[in-house]
């Protein structure tokens, strides 16, 4: 019983500690915009606004606070099921 605890608390550390070191922004990409609205749930770069966090955190798909790396010049032409992509913060 003593193992398995332990191995279980291990388990849940090394698991907090992989989200907390990639809970950061991606890395900057040169070439591409920040672009609004079009990350799928846990698939954006960073994010800004109240209630959100950094990669990968984006809970739900296109989020309007979350923001993803794309081709320069492709976001505001991008049409999701909530509309288009921005380059600012909807």
């Amino acid at each position: 019983m003593k193992s398995t605890l332990s191995a279980a608390l291990a388990g849940s550390l090394a698991i907090a500690l992989a989200t907390a070191a990639h809970a950061g922004p991606a890395k900057a990409q040169p070439g591409a915009d920040k672009c609004y609205g079009v990350a799928m749930a846990g698939s954006n770069d960073c994010a800004a606004g109240a209630g959100t966090s950094c990669a990968g955190t984006s809970a739900v798909d296109y989020d309007p606070h979350a923001w993803k790396y794309v081709a320069k010049g492709s976001c505001e032409g991008m049409t999701t099921p909530k509309g288009h992509g921005s380059l600012t913060q909807m």
